[in-house]
């Protein structure tokens, strides 16, 4: 079977092109990464860099025309989390606008206006999709189900914390896939039991295997309006339907709560860190060290908004130093620079305390060395970009599974 052609969608510094070319069977035909909040274009450099500018673009995606996007296999992307609600639109009562500058309805807008729709979806987002927006919890998620179903893709979704795999960072994100009408997975998840696909027969499960918990799937039927999914989903405010792992086609939803099965080998913050010279810098002057304790201990305090109104404030204490025999806690964007933090990793060393270097939070993300190391790409930067990246390894993971069954269910019509 040839390589799947991908296209890269909101690309960053390449995750997803890393752990899918590493299995050998897909190939990205196309990609795009877009900043919209700097004149530099940080990311798109260290893309380009890495893999060249060949059918990479550095521009909006809401201006790309979709006829200038080559047709593939596979459309896959890091979306940012956004408010996803939908009105009808004045013109024609039967269009749909959702919210300008929300980055999904770019992803809808090109499966929608390609002739021939890639038989494939992989996404990723923050596991806060399935609960957002607070006032409707879940409805952001049901908006891009159904709208996924009108198109006539199947979905299987599952929240995976990497650390529970073996991998060396504590970070939680949703995955979903998302498969075609006609094609030959969309045709076996139809006709599996929707409990059999989520625990023992769809891609995830195959790739991060799962035990149920002892509570019954929910299921329930999304409504065909999406203007009324966006206004009415959920409006009672309770929790949201969608649980950890689950399925839609056809506008059903069958949804339960899994837990990781995994009994492999595991990769502790300590196995990460490097060992040689260490730059001055990322060691912690005892001066700041006051500041350190304070933001990583427990407050109860009275604080002042800046209106002047008093409020108390109260927090638990963090891990510090950050615990070596565990695997670390979840990288974010405000990672870098030498200043006090309540959420920047501190490793304790025989030299002292420091921070982490850029080629660390890399590894954490199981990138390659050295990824981001670029001129002009300050160290702040690179831990700006692994705060933002995904765990290439879930991916590749996720990636060889996917093909396995392609290859798998072809085969089968051959025989």
């Amino acid at each position: 079977m040839q390589q799947l052609k991908v296209c890269e969608l909101f690309a960053g510094v390449g995750g997803f092109r890393l752990g899918l070319e590493r299995t050998n069977r897909f190939k990205v035909v196309w990609s795009n990464q877009w900043e919209p909040s700097t004149k530099m274009q940080h990311a798109s450099l260290v893309y380009e860099a890495r893999f060249g500018n060949e059918n990479h673009c550095n521009a909006n995606i809401e201006t790309v025309k979709t006829e200038e996007i080559p047709d593939h296999d596979m459309l896959v992307g890091g979306f940012p989390c956004q408010d996803y609600s939908v009105a009808t639109s004045l013109k024609n009562s039967k269009g749909l606008i959702g919210k300008k500058g929300v980055l999904w309805w770019s992803i809808h807008r090109i499966l929608s206006e390609k002739k021939n729709k890639p038989n494939y979806l992989f996404l990723e987002n923050v596991d806060r999709l399935l609960k957002s927006p607070s006032t409707q919890r879940g409805r952001d998620f049901a908006v891009m189900l159904r709208s996924l179903s009108d198109l006539g893709y199947a979905v299987e979704w599952r929240v995976i914390n990497a650390a529970e795999y073996g991998m060396p960072q504590r970070r939680r994100r949703v995955f979903f896939l998302a498969y075609f009408k006609g094609s030959k997975i969309h045709q076996k998840m139809k006709n599996s039991h929707p409990e059999d696909w989520m625990l023992r027969d769809g891609i995830f499960s195959e790739a991060f295997p799962v035990t149920q918990t002892h509570q019954k799937p929910t299921v329930f039927d999304l409504d065909e309006d999406l203007v009324e999914i966006s206004s009415n989903f959920n409006s009672e405010k309770g929790l949201s339907p969608f649980l950890n792992t689950g399925i839609c086609v056809d506008g059903k939803v069958t949804t339960l709560t899994t837990s990781a099965s995994y009994d492999g080998n595991r990769t502790m913050l300590s196995d990460i860190l490097e060992q040689g010279n260490i730059p001055s810098e990322y060691y912690i002057d005892e001066a700041d060290l006051p500041k350190w304790d304070y933001l990583k201990g427990s407050k109860k305090e009275i604080r002042k908004t800046k209106a002047g109104f008093e409020y108390h404030y109260s927090e638990g204490s963090m891990v510090f130093p950050d615990a070596l025999d565990q695997p670390s806690r979840t990288i974010i964007t405000g990672e870098g620079g030498k200043s006090p933090s309540r959420f920047k990793h501190v490793v304790q060393t025989s030299k002292g305390l420091r921070r982490l270097l850029p080629v660390e939070l890399e590894r954490l993300n199981m990138f390659p060395d050295h990824h981001t190391q670029l001129e002009g790409i300050s160290d702040a930067k690179r831990a700006f970009f692994m705060g933002n990246a995904l765990v290439v390894g879930i991916v590749e993971k996720i990636g060889a599974s996917l093909f396995r069954k392609i290859d798998h269910l072809e085969k089968q019509l051959q025989s």
